[in-house]
C-alpha cells in the first residue's frame, strides 16, 4: 500500500477506499476486511488524536552547583592572562598547567599574607615571574619566546642562510670547473 502506515492522515479504510477509487488498487486486490468494514462501520471513526501531554514544569534541580574558590581564581586568571584554551601535554605524567601553578601559588600566598584579592592576584603573578614563569596579559604585545618544539627551533634565517650558502657554493663550482 502506498503512503505512510501511520494513521495520522486518515484511517486505513479511507486510504484503501481512495486507492480503489483512483484505480491504484484493482477491485480484485482489495483486502478481505474492506467489505466487512464498509457494511458495518464503527460507531466512532478511529482517528489519530495526538496524546495530550502536560507542559514541562520547572522542577528544582536536585544537584546544587558546585563552585570552588580556586575555580574563581582560575577564571580570573584565564580572563586576564590566556588567549583561549590550549592543549595540555598529557604525555608527561607530572605535567602541571600554568593556570594550576597560578592557583597553587595564589592559595599559598593567601594563607601566608593578608592582602586583598586584587593585590594578592598581582603578587601571585610576580611570584611566578620570580620562579621563571612569564605570564602575558591578554591583548599585550607578544614577548619573544623561545620556540617550544624541535621543529619550531629552526628559524627562517637559518633556513635562508643554508639556501644562500648552497647557492654561493653552486655558483663557485661551475667557475672552478671552467678554470681547470
Amino acid at each position: 500500500m502506498a503512503g505512510s502506515r501511520l494513521e495520522k492522515l486518515g484511517t486505513v479504510f479511507s486510504r484503501v477506499r481512495n486507492l480503489l477509487s483512483s484505480g491504484v488498487l484493482k477491485p480484485e486486490e482489495k483486502p478481505i476486511w474492506y467489505d466487512v468494514y464498509e457494511a458495518f462501520p464503527p460507531k466512532r471513526e478511529p482517528l489519530y488524536v495526538k496524546p495530550y501531554s502536560n507542559p514541562p514544569t520547572q522542577k528544582a534541580d536536585p544537584v546544587p552547583e558546585i563552585f570552588y574558590s580556586e575555580d574563581e581564581v582560575r577564571a580570573k586568571f584565564c580572563r586576564q592572562y590566556t588567549a583561549g584554551p590550549r592543549p595540555f601535554n598529557l604525555s608527561k605524567p607530572n605535567f602541571v598547567s600554568t593556570s594550576q601553578r597560578f592557583v597553587d601559588k595564589y592559595a599559598e600566598l593567601k594563607s601566608s599574607t593578608d592582602l586583598d584579592e586584587a593585590a594578592l592576584f598581582e603578587e601571585t603573578g610576580k611570584a611566578l615571574l620570580k620562579e621563571g614563569i612569564v605570564l602575558r596579559r591578554r591583548g599585550a604585545a607578544p614577548v619573544s619566546e623561545e620556540p617550544q618544539g624541535p621543529l619550531q627551533r629552526v628559524r627562517l634565517s637559518d633556513v635562508m642562510g643554508e639556501q644562500v650558502t648552497d647557492a654561493t657554493e653552486s655558483e663557485e663550482t661551475p667557475q672552478q670547473s671552467t678554470q681547470s
